[in-house]
């Protein structure tokens, strides 16, 4: 049965007929004003339905009384922004990036245009301003896997890193000593090693035994004094700079079962004046050779 309607003893308004733990719901009527608002945005929604386009159908969408589209209005203003830009690149897409470097105002597009570009494109794998994060190289020191001249940063973008879809990619891989090559005692005296280069060794008399190991197993790719080879994508050991950890037991298991990281080829994906101004910035940001 339906719960009766009262009036409320204090307030005289009437009840809704609910009621929880005693407390009965007052039926009190909107403002006029909340009322008036509200009639308002509907007459209003009704308007701009019928002037913008607004409802969809199978074969398209009602355009609406003034045809105006979105998409139209910012394709305009991208055209006329690459009409403001092709001055620049229209000499961009002939000049080399040491060129780009020496002209100052075609340096300072190239900057905006490549800061651009990494946020939109970079920054996801290296963070913004080329910070790095665990597993991405930092873009904004001096320390260079594949090299950090304007030609090299140009062809690391270009090819990529291990991309199996690009023929030229740079492509390096180090062995997993863990499967058969050295034992975990080996390994451990490696990782201590290593960390020596920097100035670090937990164990001084591992480290010691694992410079014999060293010698046999890393230096044709890291060199003698650990300091790397960038023909070969074989980072400096002795700089504390890490990709993937520095302490022990990071070393020991990259040593173990190594980590090989992939940068797709922008080359497929970007035109040439975008990755010559990509080129530009990373050479910027504080790291460039």
């Amino acid at each position: 049965m339906p719960t009766k309607i009262e009036k409320d003893s204090v307030t005289g308004t009437e009840t809704t007929g609910h009621e929880w733990d005693g407390i009965k719901e007052l039926n009190t009527p909107l403002p006029k004003w909340w009322l008036y608002v509200m009639y308002a945005t509907i007459v209003w929604s009704i308007g701009y339905y019928i002037l913008f386009p607004s409802i969809p159908y199978w074969t398209g969408y009602f355009e609406g009384v003034l045809g105006y589209s979105s998409r139209a209005e910012v394709e305009e203003k991208l055209d006329a922004a690459a009409e403001r830009q092709s001055e620049y690149l229209t000499v961009m897409r002939d000049a080399s990036p040491q060129e780009i470097l020496e002209d100052p105002q075609l340096l300072n597009f190239a900057l905006s245009g490549g800061q651009a570009a990494f946020a939109d494109n970079c920054a996801p794998c290296h963070a913004p301003g080329g910070a790095g994060r665990p597993g991405y190289p930092v873009l904004a020191d001096d320390a260079w896997i594949w090299g950090g001249t304007m030609d090299e940063i140009q062809y690391t973008l270009l090819h990529g890193i291990r991309w199996d879809e690009d023929s030229e990619t740079r492509f390096s891989e180090m062995p997993a000593f863990g499967q058969g090559i050295l034992d975990r005692e080996q390994i451990a005296q490696v990782a201590n090693f290593v960390l020596s280069l920097s100035g670090e060794a937990p164990d001084p008399e591992a480290a010691e035994a694992g410079a014999e190991i060293f010698a046999a197993n890393c230096t044709s790719c890291h060199g003698e004094n650990g300091t790397g080879d960038p023909e070969f994508g074989a980072p400096n050991l002795a700089d504390q700079v890490w990709l993937y950890g520095g302490t022990e037991t990071d070393i020991r298991q990259q040593v173990t079962d190594p980590r090989h990281g992939v940068m797709p080829a922008w080359g497929e994906r970007l035109d040439p004046e975008t990755i010559k101004m990509l080129v530009v910035y990373v050479h910027s940001l504080g790291g460039g050779e």
